[in-house]
């Protein structure tokens, strides 16, 4: 029995619905900023991070933009926008610095449970692809955050790094790869159950799984209403409380319809499935030491990037390819084939046919996708591994993302492929929409939401304190302060075992 058992029955300050990372990561910021805080999580499934943040169901990568092309488009001029990567590169760093504070406050167990150091390269074939690789090396070579990644067009240096890639290649084939040694693989799911392991055990917080949030309505005073079934004992349960957040991946969007609030009409969800190959043959996964990324095929959503992607799973070194792209109206890889049609309304339909309308190459996309055989498949992972034997390789499901659909002024309607944090006026109730980068980012995604949620608590002298305590860069721009960003870089990989890059300044 928790601790905390003997709050059952009152009504909590907070509750978390849904049992992921981002759910995790608010739980223990609120926890660490206010200790007299009540905090009830719900989780409809009987598991924690058995969705979105379960290492199976995401790509594990430490998304830094070290290897991931379509965070540097390319503009109509040739040149290299690093805009986004610049940002997400920042938010990783974040994330790490709270990761850092947790380990050295015993809060979570050992780093290497759920961090461990992999290169990231990014490679591309043909003259068109390396002449934009060479430019997107070369733009991001010039911001501190990025110093230290290499750029060679050698295939010796290449056979040196990704063997299996290069082995079985055309050597006329023109070719080009960049690495960044300092890049993570990080299980998400081990991090989500440790941080609910240790809120567990704190005064004030209850988790409660295989609950369902039914219905959600705001009280005259501002308080919300919550009906939670329990499936085990099939009965309902009312309870109130001051603040919500809605962190229940592809389930957020049907609750936060639930919600009613006007700033949660026009979204729509547009479900995206995927799949990995998983390779079954040891000795050739210990040949292979990188996440290795490509590009995107035309008109395809960002989560289905192909790459080659040394793993580590609760101990165990992983080889996985893919994802492959599929089509499924579930909004969760546990949730029903009605959530699509469920989740149109009124208010929302125009968007959503805009959307589709505007997108009409993704959905090809994803129909080839569903309709490939298993020699299409391994024809994608022969791009990447040319000598890959299809007995080497077992198909397994991956998650299920659901991307936002949002009204625009222009468009009527447009898809995103990214995170979206939707909050009431008040305050009282905020969402988490969309996928990538999505639990990398969760730390920045969080602090975001606390200063718009909690205004009031975050700008008082305790919390700003604390803040500054557990992330030392919280307030400054680790995008334009190069010295401070290689001073916490520095701490953070010394605290969770990653190797330390050298600065350029």
């Amino acid at each position: 029995m928790p601790k905390s058992s003997r709050f059952i029955q009152k009504d909590p300050d907070v509750v978390l619905i849904g049992a992921g990372i981002m759910s995790a990561t608010l739980g223990m910021l609120l926890k660490e900023l206010d200790p007299s805080l009540t905090i009830e999580v719900f989780e409809r499934l009987d598991v924690l991070a058995a969705e979105s943040s379960d290492a199976w169901n995401n790509a594990g990568t430490g998304h830094s933009a070290f290897c991931e092309l379509n965070y540097t488009p390319e503009r109509e001029d040739g040149s290299v926008d690093i805009t986004k990567a610049v940002k997400i590169a920042e938010s990783f760093e974040v994330s790490k610095e709270f990761w850092a504070y947790l380990v050295e406050q015993n809060i979570s167990p050992s780093p290497q449970t759920f961090i461990n150091e992999i290169p990231h390269m990014s490679f591309v074939w043909g003259e068109k692809n390396v002449d934009y690789l060479k430019k997107r090396h070369d733009a991001l070579d010039d911001h501190h955050l990025f110093k230290g990644m290499l750029y060679s067009e050698d295939p010796a240096q290449l056979n040196e790094w990704i063997p299996l890639v290069m082995e079985g290649r055309d050597p006329s084939e023109k070719v080009a790869a960049t690495r960044m040694e300092i890049g993570t693989d990080v299980n998400f799911g081990a991090l989500t159950r440790a941080l609910f392991d240790h809120l567990r055990k704190m005064d004030g917080v209850t988790i409660r799984l295989a609950h369902d949030v039914r219905d959600l309505e705001q009280e005259e005073d501002g308080t919300w209403k919550i009906t939670v079934k329990n499936w085990s004992t099939r009965k309902k349960r009312e309870l109130k409380t001051r603040f919500i957040f809605i962190g229940a991946g592809g389930g957020s969007l049907p609750l936060l319809e639930k919600a009613a609030i006007p700033e949660g009409k026009g979204f729509g969800g547009f479900p995206v499935s995927g799949q990995w190959l998983v390779c079954n043959n040891q000795e050739v996964v210990e040949r292979h030491e990188a996440k290795v990324y490509g590009k995107a095929s035309v008109g395809s959503p960002p989560m289905s990037v192909p790459h080659l992607d040394t793993r580590m799973i609760d101990g165990k070194k992983a080889l996985l390819f893919g994802p492959y792209a599929g089509f499924s109206t579930k909004f969760l890889k546990n949730g029903s084939f009605m959530d699509l049609p469920l989740s149109i309304k009124a208010n929302n339909l125009l968007p959503m046919m805009a959307a589709g309308i505007h997108n009409i190459p993704l959905t090809k996309y994803l129909i080839d996708q569903v309709r490939q055989s298993p020699e299409d498949r391994l024809a994608a992972l022969r791009d990447y591994f040319p000598e890959a034997k299809m007995d080497e390789w077992d198909l397994e499901t991956a998650g299920q993302r659901v991307q936002v659909i949002k009204k625009d002024p222009e468009e009527g309607g447009i898809l995103e492929f990214g995170t979206e944090v939707v909050c009431a006026a008040d305050g009282s109730i905020a969402a988490l929409l969309g996928a990538s980068p999505g639990a990398s980012t969760s730390v920045s995604i969080m602090l975001d939401l606390l200063k718009r949620c909690f205004p009031n608590q975050i700008n008082s002298e305790a919390w700003q304190n604390k803040l500054k305590k557990m992330i030392p860069s919280y307030g400054q721009s680790l995008a334009t302060n190069a010295e401070l960003a290689y001073q916490t870089r520095a701490w953070t990989s010394e605290v969770l075992g990653l190797k330390i890059s050298e600065p350029v300044l």
